[in-house]
């Protein structure tokens, strides 16, 4: 399932571009020294990382907590269905009950102190640009957090959100060199496809929580072993 952390991450890197993607236009870097924008740049990518990370870390442990209480079968399943639903649900209905709300003077604070360090181009600004980036609110930063509430712990969680981040890099960085890059029919259809990814990850989060024996992807339910090792012998 980690490898749809990364996957997701690159088709994703694509709505990124329209949502992330003025911030990534407006970074203040040397356009004088290629290595100093290189480096810049890649301190970005770092503080995005880092705050995906983060959360993944969090989202992570309340999976473990879950896990803890015997719901991994129902979790991968109710997660599977959720990213199923917000990816047909049209995006004009969902704005209407946008979960960010709660946490809106949250969000107002990181804009704010995002207006910030825009202004700045000491050598940490990029850094934490990015990091008060990735904690900006995203439809598709949602789905990877589903995600990593199924890794069952911390570090899986931690780890599923990174990868996330990492596949958005390549697109990101191609942003930032050419705003022009991939508009119009190519994008569109790039842009379709995303739902259609999204419809076949929580498939398979549903077909995991399912616990039909199949190895790797459809696992059975630990008790499930234990009994049959039991009647084994």
């Amino acid at each position: 399932m980690l490898v749809s952390a990364f996957v997701l991450g690159i088709l994703g890197s694509f709505h990124c571009m329209g949502m992330c993607g003025p911030i990534a236009f407006m970074l203040p870097v040397d356009r004088t020294s290629a290595f100093k924008k290189v480096s810049q740049i890649t301190l970005y990518h770092i503080g995005r990382v880092l705050a995906y990370s983060l959360i993944g870390l969090v989202f992570g442990l309340i999976g473990k907590s879950l896990y803890l209480f015997g719901f991994q079968q129902q979790l991968s399943i109710i997660i599977g269905v959720l990213m199923i639903a917000f990816a047909l649900i049209p995006q004009q209905k969902l704005n209407k009950y946008n979960i960010s709300k709660p946490i809106y003077k949250l969000i107002s604070k990181v804009k704010s102190a995002l207006g910030q360090a825009l202004k700045r181009k000491s050598a940490d600004t990029f850094l934490t640009i990015g990091f008060l980036n990735g904690f900006l609110p995203c439809g598709l930063v949602y789905m990877a957090v589903f995600g990593a509430i199924t890794g069952g712990n911390a570090l899986q969680g931690s780890l599923y959100m990174a990868l996330f981040g990492i596949g958005t890099i390549p697109l990101m960085t191609t942003a930032i060199y050419a705003s022009h890059f991939l508009k119009g029919v190519a994008r569109q259809r790039i842009q379709k496809a995303i739902p259609v990814f999204v419809v076949i990850i929580g498939a398979l989060f549903i077909i995991r929580g399912l616990g039909l024996g199949i190895p790797y992807l459809s696992p059975a339910p630990v008790y499930d072993m234990v009994n049959s090792a039991v009647d084994c012998h």
